[in-house]
């Protein structure tokens, strides 16, 4: 049973699985021992996405598995294929070569030849000079052309993997010189575009072919940061002391007949989808605790009516993120059906187990999907050491690796677009419940605070919802129609990850606007509680004359509720115009009420001094509590066991503070004005920053993950 409290009350329900959750963790805790120094052996049946991660992001060195049953099954493919040409029978990529230019099959004897040839026409891609140059590329107007190298690392360790199955006739020396580039931190320059990944990836794939050739006129990269070089195939393998390969029958279509590059940049954008997944529902969380919300449409109930995996698991994960929080209710206690104000939250956050639940079920098969491909023999022809011989197909064509990609993306838009109406909902006063306009802890009339966030959000949508559009129904006929259907995966791939970039743009966003967001409801909602004896009390000394003590403690109940309603419907306004707004909202009310009085007199007088000390003491008390929140926040303590950690993360850890208004900005006229209570100011762009780069260095992940695996303590209090 799984255990869901709200304030002082708490209620059991049943714990049902979390598919996703589980996966994301393993693999995380996989990438984890790698990271720590773990060995990675692969053996053709045994690399997972974390490895492809650990070894692209992270330094891991794989080795290659030299049990006699691999190295057997290796030597087998190749002398199986030795005995096959041996008989005088001709194959493709051996004694065959389709002749692009005259659409003719050309015999030729040079089976060595015939692989330098094969490079030759896949080593006709674009890199700039930007590309090989040792300084900094800055922002010119010719960018980069070349795949960023973590990719390049990531396919490299996959052709590694899928020519060790012993169906590649490759000889193990040419695999180890492959392995030996990423001991010397040796990665090659490979062109970004020119794959329609069919025949396999053939240009990218064919680059790296040519650094354990030597080529002098393809270049790798070395060193790291900016102690980084760029120097020719030819010169690294001479400093590095590793010989040249010269690559034998069939090794060429080996090395570049395949779903190397496609699935290596997929693996890498899955991961990430992985985290962005996770993040979307703790900040769902977030959000719903900043908008007070019931939360009853997360009630193990409603996903078991509708029995989706993905909606079950996303309904589990909120509940459990959101334990003992005091800002929502609904799960832990019942529901005031008679409450004023909305009869049942908008669509971002009651529909979120429906919207985010099939995102999850894909990414789930996605991974599985991927991880097969990762562990396949993608090359063609395939040799089948067992019968003694040689099969063509085309495992080489990536489709799979394209579904994975696009179903990603597409999951990815989808929850972009849940943060996007999240964050508005949020800063908006419209749907927020009572939060300032902008989410501005000052007066809003003077302070914009996070309406350039609102717009920025837009932007990133807006991108977000183009990138998602499909890649798989613009194929184009390549090599004079041998490619006549072709899986565009790495092309697919590469907008995947460009949507990563721009869902955690989104996602930093959202969690800098959501700690904002918490942090008023708190300050907010600690105020109204400070206020409500205090107005009792004016009520009484005004009053008291007038009514009894029961009547006046029964009056009292009323006006509140007309003070608060007020309150949660004036976010717009500048603070002395909200406690005028709010003194005035139950004058109708004791009108009424003291006209039947009957020791009623003096009424509009009575009520002007009324409302005239309501007023007054409403604002003093709201300026003394804005001014001893912006020096210490208590939210923490009001926050969801999932939301605290990561509110923790951001305020502590990051560093980032709550913005108190237009005071936060840095002014231009001098530095000693540009700090604030000890610490310098920034922009909010910049504060956004801190987030968006913790969340791409795995920082915030790291401490999501852990969090899951019960490794953090998050009960710890921020604030008195």
């Amino acid at each position: 049973m799984a255990t869901v409290s709200n304030g002082d009350c708490t209620i059991s329900h049943a714990k049902w699985p979390s598919p996703h959750l589980d996966l994301a963790h393993t693999t995380w805790k996989r990438l984890q021992d790698l990271k720590s120094g773990k060995p990675l052996k692969i053996n053709g049946n045994n690399l997972d996405i974390a490895a492809v991660v650990a070894v692209s992001k992270h330094g891991c060195l794989p080795d290659i598995d030299r049990s006699p049953e691999v190295l057997q099954a290796i030597e087998a493919s190749v002398t199986t294929l030795r005995e096959f040409l041996d008989k005088g029978l001709d194959l493709y990529g051996m004694l065959l070569v389709h002749c692009m230019m005259l659409l003719a099959w050309l015999i030729i004897l040079d089976m060595y030849g015939l692989q330098r040839a094969l490079m030759q026409s896949m080593h006709s891609a674009v890199i700039v000079g930007v590309d090989k140059s040792n300084e900094n590329s800055g922002h010119q107007d010719l960018a980069a052309h070349s795949m960023p190298l973590a990719w390049t690392k990531g396919s490299m360790i996959l052709r590694c993997n899928a020519n060790i199955r012993g169906a590649s006739a490759m000889r193990f020396h040419v695999m180890e010189t492959i392995v030996e580039l990423l001991r010397h931190d040796l990665t090659p320059l490979v062109p970004l575009r020119g794959s329609v990944s069919a025949s396999g990836d053939l240009m990218p794939l064919a680059y790296i072919a040519g650094a354990i050739q030597g080529n002098p006129d393809v270049f790798v990269r070395t060193g790291k940061k900016n102690g980084y070089r760029v120097v020719t195939a030819a010169e690294a393998l001479k400093t590095a002391g590793i010989k040249p390969v010269v690559l034998g029958p069939k090794e060429g279509l080996s090395m570049i007949n395949g779903t190397g590059a496609s699935a290596a940049v997929a693996s890498l954008a899955l991961y990430e989808a992985h985290q962005l997944a996770v993040l979307s529902q703790l900040l769902t969380c977030m959000t719903a605790e900043a908008l007070g919300s019931n939360t009853e449409w997360a009630h193990p109930f409603i996903a078991q009516a509708r029995p989706h995996p993905g909606q079950i698991e996303t309904a589990q994960n909120i509940r459990t993120f959101l334990d003992g929080s005091r800002l929502t209710y609904g799960l832990a206690d019942s529901v005031d059906r008679l409450k004023p104000g909305l009869a049942q939250p908008r669509y971002t956050l009651r529909s979120s187990p429906q919207w985010i639940g099939p995102q999850l079920e894909d990414l789930t098969f996605s991974h599985m999907q991927l991880t097969t491909e990762l562990n396949s023999t993608s090359d063609n022809p395939l040799i089948d050491v067992e019968a003694g011989d040689v099969h063509c197909g085309a495992n080489f064509q990536a489709a799979s690796v394209t579904m994975v990609a696009e179903k990603t993306r597409l999951g990815l838009q989808m929850l972009g677009k849940l943060l996007f109406s999240q964050c508005t909902e949020m800063i908006n006063p419209i749907f927020s419940d009572g939060l300032p306009v902008n989410l501005a802890a000052d007066d809003p009339s003077l302070s914009f605070c996070l309406k350039g966030v609102d717009i920025n959000m837009a932007a990133y949508q807006s991108e977000l919802a183009y990138l998602a559009n499909p890649v798989s129904n613009h194929v184009n006929s390549a090599e004079m129609h041998n490619q006549a259907v072709n899986s565009l995966a790495l092309l697919s791939s590469r907008y995947t990850m460009q949507a990563i970039e721009v869902v955690s743009l989104m996602t930093a966003a959202t969690l800098y606007t959501a700690c904002q967001a918490v942090d008023l409801r708190v300050m907010h909602r600690t105020f109204l509680e400070q206020f409500n004896p205090i107005a009792l009390t004016i009520t009484t000394e005004v009053l008291g004359d007038y009514l009894s003590h029961q009547e006046v403690t029964a009056l009292h109940t009323n006006v509140w509720k007309l003070i608060v309603e007020s309150w949660h419907g004036t976010g717009s306004l500048d603070a002395h115009e909200r406690c005028e707004q709010a003194a005035s909202a139950p004058i109708s009310f004791l009108v009424d009420r003291l006209d039947a009085a009957p020791a009623h007199a003096g009424g509009n007088s009575l009520l002007h001094r009324w409302k005239m000390q309501v007023q007054d003491k409403m604002l003093s008390t709201y300026l003394s509590r804005r001014d001893s929140f912006f020096q210490n926040q208590p939210t923490a303590r009001y926050l969801g066991r999932g939301s605290r950690m990561m509110y923790r993360f951001v305020r502590e850890e990051l560093g980032v503070p709550f913005h108190q208004g237009l005071i936060e900005h840095p002014d231009p006229s001098g530095q000693q004005n540009n700090r604030l209570d000890g610490r310098e100011k920034k922009t909010i762009g910049s504060w956004i920053t801190f987030i968006y780069e913790a969340l791409c260095q795995g920082r915030l992940y790291d401490r999501v993950m852990e969090f899951v695996g019960g490794e953090v303590e998050v009960n710890g209090m921020n604030g008195a």
